[in-house]
């Protein structure tokens, strides 16, 4: 298989791309000591990002709020929910997750 040279600076700045947004805010605040409060504000941002993503492929549909249009997804979402709080286990919740949707599928 032969690399073409424009194919490879494609790659190569494709992955400088990818890697400046990651690595150039790990070096600079590792550098320097963060506020209390903007590490506990900073800790709240997964869980956010994680119900955001949630809530919009749990209830919406069409770009509309909608109940009725996920109801399988609604309910695999709940002992994937229970799994999560109890275990805090990401492969645990993961694995409940697929298992439950796809029970759901199998018998509906």
């Amino acid at each position: 298989m032969e690399v073409r040279y424009t194919i490879l600076l494609i790659i190569i700045g494709s992955a400088i791309v990818t890697l400046i947004p990651r690595v150039l805010p790990l070096m600079l605040l590792s550098r320097i000591e963060l506020p209390e409060w903007t590490i506990s504000w900073l800790k709240n941002i997964p869980v956010a990002v994680m119900a955001a993503l949630l809530v919009q492929s749990l209830l919406m549909s069409d770009n509309q709020i909608s109940l009725t249009s996920n109801k399988l997804e609604l309910i695999a979402a709940l002992p994937t929910f229970l799994v999560a709080i109890l275990t805090k286990s990401l492969i645990g919740t993961v694995i409940t997750g697929v298992l439950s949707l796809m029970v759901l599928r199998f018998v509906f």
